[in-house]
């Protein structure tokens, strides 16, 4: 949808065809409302620091629509031992800017906080070559600091296995830190303004429309030309021909001619339809290995939880052995999200390190969901409100590799004329990116006509 907007308004007199396999736009992106509850699919806001999703949405007048998350919780919990504790002020993912929250915090022992301290007296790594995320970690912070905080904080983001997971693709920030100040605490002390010193500050960089991520989609579909959208038509075939491509719908095998294709499909999918065409470039696509998720959402009477909810959620490390990966307080992190006496709360369960569970039957997920809960926040008695979301092979793994890979696609996409490509899958997961990856090849194939599309 970004990658036809971006076209509509660099080319306003470009013929295109959105093709939709599903009977809806979107994808990932489905907002239910029920019963008093508005209730998120997928993702549930964007980060605006990565500014392409921001300056769509102001492209398109949908700026207003935007909220902000409540200024008075910006923090987050991680478990330790089967209690919830805060995650130290200033912990930015992988690294502290402050010293003080780290030496008073329970998650860490004495010996876990005194080799992170050490971190700015370990020498950097020379090799050029790519390391996993947790290689990293270890190396620089130590084993605790990586198992307790930076483990459950990289699997809420990628639902991955940091073991696997490629530090250049994934956080080459961090890398850099290490190659500019030796030091990753040393280079977030330089860099450090006082709006960024807390990690409250980087919750305040994230928003969301204030009535689900479908009126986003919704405000996209307006803006594309009328009968350009054509739904529960999964492409089936592309060929090459000598003015352009074809493309085969499956279901009519229906066929149409274009100047121009830009595949906005997950890999699987680009793979199935390259391999005709160039089987190295589908073998590249086929290596990207994705993992499933699935999202338990349960709503409950205020009451009906002791904790205070005083944070937007709680993410599990994996050394405790829980059956969750994280819980979002949704509700908290955003208003009209629940009734005002009630509490929405996302669970997220699966993942890359435990795909068994994502894939458990409804009963057993919404059992499991309600299970932890009780133990993690004292949540007594049946929800009053219960949704599951299922994303089978859905978020890419950015696995040690991943970015060779990458330019390998792209170099053979290279030798096929006008077939641009954009996803997920490529160089980046976020909303933000995933729109500027769209909007990219959307620039790429303005590009290549100069202005002769008709």
């Amino acid at each position: 949808m970004a990658a036809a907007h971006r076209l509509t308004e660099l080319e306003p007199t470009v013929r295109l065809t959105l093709f939709e396999a599903s009977d809806r736009l979107g994808g990932v992106l489905k907002t239910t409302s029920q019963d008093g509850f508005l209730v998120e699919g997928g993702a549930d806001n964007f980060i605006t620091t990565a500014p392409w999703a921001l300056d769509l949405c102001r492209r398109i007048g949908f700026s207003e629509q935007l909220l902000r998350t409540n200024p008075n919780f910006r923090h987050a919990f991680v478990v330790r031992r089967g209690r919830i504790h805060p995650i130290p002020d200033g912990f930015v993912v992988m690294a502290p800017n402050k010293i003080g929250p780290i030496l008073s915090t329970p998650i860490l022992s004495p010996l876990g906080k005194l080799r992170l301290a050490w971190e700015r007296f370990i020498p950097r790594r020379e090799e050029n070559d790519d390391e996993s995320l947790a290689s990293f970690c270890r190396r620089r912070l130590g084993r605790e600091t990586y198992e307790r905080l930076v483990q459950p904080l990289i699997g809420g983001i990628y639902t991955g296995d940091p073991e696997k997971l490629s530090l250049r693709a994934t956080m080459p920030r961090f890398a850099e830190m290490e190659r500019s100040h030796g030091s990753l605490i040393r280079a977030l002390r330089s860099v450090r303004k006082p709006a960024e010193s807390s990690s409250g500050a980087r919750y305040s960089m994230f928003v969301a429309p204030s009535d689900g991520m479908t009126s986003l989609v919704n405000a996209i579909a307006g803006r594309l030309p009328p009968e350009s959208v054509q739904r529960n038509a999964r492409v089936s075939e592309l060929t090459s021909t000598s003015k352009g491509w074809r493309v085969t719908i499956a279901e009519s095998e229906d066929t149409q001619e274009y100047d121009a294709v830009i595949l906005a499909t997950p890999a699987a999918a680009a793979a199935r339809l390259t391999a005709p065409l160039d089987s190295d470039l589908s073998d590249a696509l086929g290596k990207i290995e994705h993992a499933s998720c699935s999202i338990v959402s349960l709503g409950y009477r205020r009451a009906q939880v002791s904790h205070p909810l005083d944070g937007f959620g709680v993410v599990a490390p994996r050394i405790e052995k829980r059956r969750v990966l994280s819980a979002s307080f949704s509700s908290i992190k955003y208003a009209g999200r629940a009734p005002d006496d009630c509490v929405l709360i996302r669970v997220f369960v699966g993942g890359a390190c435990q795909p068994e569970l994502a894939a458990l039957p409804q009963d057993q997920l919404l059992n499991l969901a309600a299970e932890e809960l009780h133990d993690l926040l004292g949540v007594q008695g049946a929800p009053c409100f219960t949704h599951v979301s299922r994303h089978t092979a859905a978020m890419p793994q950015y696995y040690i590799g991943h970015i060779e890979n990458t330019r390998r696609i792209a170099d053979r996409l290279q030798r096929h004329s006008k077939l641009f490509m954009a996803g997920n899958f490529l160089d980046g997961v976020g909303l933000p990116n995933c729109i500027h990856s769209g909007e990219r090849a959307a620039e790429s194939v303005a590009a290549a006509f100069a202005g002769a599309l008709l």
